[in-house]
């Protein structure tokens, strides 16, 4: 059996679902399933389709906030 493994840094998520996050290289993904989400054509519009709706880009970039650095003392 072969198995193959992708790690992938992320430095946005969007406020109300911080479970989609996107990764330097521009893909987004959804880290409770663990799955890449399809960047959608739709009525002339591009965007993707969060929690089962879709949501333009223009949307998008007004939802997305930078994750914070998380200051462990350890």
């Amino acid at each position: 059996m072969n198995s193959i493994s992708i790690r992938y840094t992320y430095n946005y998520r969007l406020k109300n679902y911080h479970n989609y996050v996107w990764t330097t290289c521009g893909k987004c993904v959804n880290t409770q399933t663990g799955r890449l989400i399809k960047q959608v054509y739709n009525n002339s519009c591009i965007g993707y389709n969060i929690k089962g709706k879709f949501i333009s880009l223009t949307k998008l970039r007004k939802e997305l906030e930078k994750i914070p650095e998380n200051n462990c003392p350890f």
